[in-house]
């Protein structure tokens, strides 16, 4: 068998083709190995390849850009043999899911490479949060994976009534992204989503609690996954996943099961939140000025759709907490939207100053 029809023979499973084959080539003429990252973890990672999964150390490619480092997803070029033995590059990213690392700093983490689709698990134990889906949304297609919402063990909300209501409070917070009810406890929906992750490769996000072990155990077929009971409170637990780790499925595809996320910040995700709240997005299009801040300027075609009630209140807030979230982290990296971000500030608190007055003026 020759090296590249070997190579395909074990890697396909994984996502390898054509594409990832040419993009290849100047490291199979060095004498690398190709293979996909199936786990990081401090500064080593496993690599599956042809000769099996080779444990390989990262130094070699570690920059002091955190978005560059290796993680798991990434199509990489490993030498053959050594000790240790070393990742020498990562093949150009097709999708990448990044997230801010922290409130108070700018840097970006990146957490899956070359994702096909983004599931993203929302526990039906507890409450529903719209805000936290919404804001896993933004990050979703702002990566360039399609966004998928799995309300989880749906076997608690027993009245179909009530599920549908469910249901129907995130398809308003989601649009154009699939929203799956599923119980891993008892399989109900799991072959709708088997059918969707069975191609490409899916990252599995949400928050520790959300039941993503369980669902990807049910998934691969076997309990790869530790699986703990969530608190009945507020349905959070343990992180049972410490790791990233990239598992092929039974019916085709790989799956990306994460460690349950507390903090979600955008990080550069302006056409993220503006494909979450498209129908907000498409009324601005109608404003009578193109830098409507939607807030009191007259013509405003979303203050009106809020007020004859097609906008929901929620919707606006969060739609302008993310903006504003976006913006401040921009502006931490970039000097030019730094300076419009205050320029915006500057003239804001003039409008205000200026209402102020006209309203001591009539009062006096």
């Amino acid at each position: 068998m020759s090296f590249s029809s070997a190579v395909f023979s074990a890697l396909a499973p994984y996502g390898w083709d054509e594409a990832w084959a040419d993009a290849f080539t100047p490291y199979e003429a060095e004498g690398l190995l190709p293979g996909r990252v199936i786990r990081v973890d401090r500064g080593q990672c496993d690599v599956v390849t042809a000769d099996g999964v080779l444990r390989a150390d990262t130094a070699f490619v570690t920059p002091h850009d955190p978005l560059r480092v290796v993680c798991t997803g990434d199509w990489v070029a490993v030498e053959p043999g050594g000790h240790p033995r070393y990742v020498r590059a990562y093949l150009p990213r097709r999708t990448a899911f990044v997230r801010s690392t922290s409130s108070k700093r700018s840097e970006g983490q990146i957490l899956a490479a070359n994702v096909d689709h983004a599931v993203v698990a929302v526990s039906l134990a507890v409450e529903l949060d719209l805000g936290r889906v919404e804001r896993f949304l933004a990050l979703a297609w702002e990566s360039g994976a399609q966004p998928v919402v799995v309300l989880t063990k749906a076997d608690l909300v027993p009245d179909p009534a009530t599920l549908a209501h469910l249901v129907q409070d995130v398809e308003t917070s989601a649009p154009g992204v699939p929203v799956l009810t599923v119980s891993a406890l008892h399989g109900d929906g799991l072959d709708v989503l088997v059918a969707l992750v069975g191609t490409g490769t899916s990252v599995l996000l949400g928050q520790s609690g959300a039941g993503k072990s369980t669902l990807a155990n049910a998934l691969v077929g076997e309990d790869v996954m530790d699986v703990r009971a969530a608190r009945d409170v507020d349905g959070k637990g343990r992180h049972t996943t410490t790791t990233r780790n990239l598992l092929p499925l039974p019916s085709g595809g790989v799956l990306i099961d994460t460690p349950g996320l507390r903090g979600v910040g955008l990080f550069d995700a302006g056409s993220g939140v503006g494909q979450v709240f498209s129908e907000i997005e498409e009324l601005a299009g109608s404003c009578r000025f193109q830098d409507c801040a939607h807030d009191t300027e007259p013509g405003c075609a979303v203050l009106a759709a809020l007020e004859r009630g097609e906008l929901p209140v929620r919707r606006l807030e969060s739609y302008r907490k993310l903006l504003r979230e976006n913006q401040w982290i921009v502006a931490k990296t970039d000097a030019r939207a730094r300076a419009e971000l205050r320029r915006d500030w500057k003239r804001k608190g003039a409008e205000g100053r200026a209402a102020m007055d006209a309203k001591r003026g009539r009062w006096a």
